[in-house]
């Protein structure tokens, strides 16, 4: 009788629904916001990946309907250039020669003097002196690189006419100096800082050993930041490789096929700057040439990039 009672009681009684405790509240919001701030970032991380899809997929498009016309064979061996001529030629060899002529020129300039600005910077200036001259680095990195072609035009290359007689008005050589002057502030700036990543102890032993502040910054802390400094080095190739520009208006516009930076050249990104201008009706096989050319430029970068990893991942294991 006594459970009958209370089963007719439990049966009477009105129950209210359970309620989450704020805290438990608190808590799912706040997971909740956090899985909408993580879809926000990869969102955001998404762009990049799909902007790089989006281009290949792009220049590989373009570049089939090319090749269904010009064989890559002829593409990647013929020593002419001439896709504005009634015989036209498509050999990318004169184009591959001014783009990696310019270029390392510019690397002859910017390494050199980049690594040195860098080791100053870190190793050797005073606070006040680092804090007046950084400015002045990234200022220079903010120039146009227009800018950059007429100071090549007009002043570097009438003073290397002084110095060697017969040197034409357009050349690789003036403009591969002022790529090399316009890349210093990518080398420089990460160069140092690689440099002042590595720990003052390297540099306490080193100094407790008699070593002098500059075998200090070249037996220590170069080995020991060199991975940094070699990525700061790709990233100065890459930047002069893909320079528009400083050669379109410096280097000539003539596709010769020559490694010797006194001769006039055009590279890769100008040709493409020449063609987008409008010399070539839109569909013709000269206009998607440029995308031919896009191509080789960016594979060119890829495995500048996948080399430059690569050595970098070894000299990180290695120290």
């Amino acid at each position: 009788m006594q459970d009958a009672n209370s089963i007719e009681s439990l049966e009477g009684a009105s129950f209210e629904p359970l309620k989450v405790s704020d805290r438990l509240a608190r808590k799912a919001l706040r997971h909740t916001k956090e899985r909408v701030i993580e879809a926000l970032l990869f969102a955001a991380a998404g762009v990049s990946v799909l902007t790089t899809v989006g281009i290949v997929w792009v220049l590989v498009r373009e570049s089939y309907h090319f090749f269904t016309v010009v064989p890559i064979w002829s593409f990647l061996t013929d020593t002419m250039w001439t896709p504005l001529f009634a015989d036209a030629h498509y050999g990318i060899l004169p184009l591959l020669a001014g783009t990696l002529t310019t270029s390392l020129v510019a690397l002859v300039v910017a390494i050199p003097l980049g690594t040195t600005i860098a080791i100053y910077l870190s190793e050797f200036a005073r606070p006040a002196v680092r804090e007046a001259v950084k400015p002045f680095l990234e200022l220079l990195g903010g120039i146009p690189s227009i800018v950059y072609g007429y100071f090549a035009l007009v002043v570097v290359i009438p003073l290397l006419q002084l110095f060697i007689p017969g040197l034409p008005g357009f050349n690789m050589l003036g403009a591969g100096i002022v790529m090399g002057i316009a890349i210093i502030p990518y080398v420089s700036s990460l160069a140092e800082d690689a440099m002042r990543a590595v720990p003052m102890s390297m540099r306490e032993g080193s100094y407790a050993m008699g070593g002098t502040k500059f075998q200090t910054a070249v037996r220590v802390v170069i080995p020991a930041a060199l991975s940094g400094i070699l990525s700061a080095y790709i990233l100065g190739v890459s930047r002069a490789v893909g320079e528009t520009m400083i050669v379109a208006v410096a280097a000539g516009m003539q596709p010769n096929f020559t490694m010797n930076p006194t001769e006039p050249a055009q590279t890769i990104s100008a040709y493409i700057v020449q063609v987008a201008l409008g010399d070539l009706p839109h569909g013709s096989i000269g206009y998607q040439s440029i995308f031919a050319a896009g191509l080789s430029l960016m594979v060119m970068t890829l495995l500048l990039n996948v080399a430059g990893h690569f050595v970098r991942r070894r000299y990180r294991e290695a120290y």
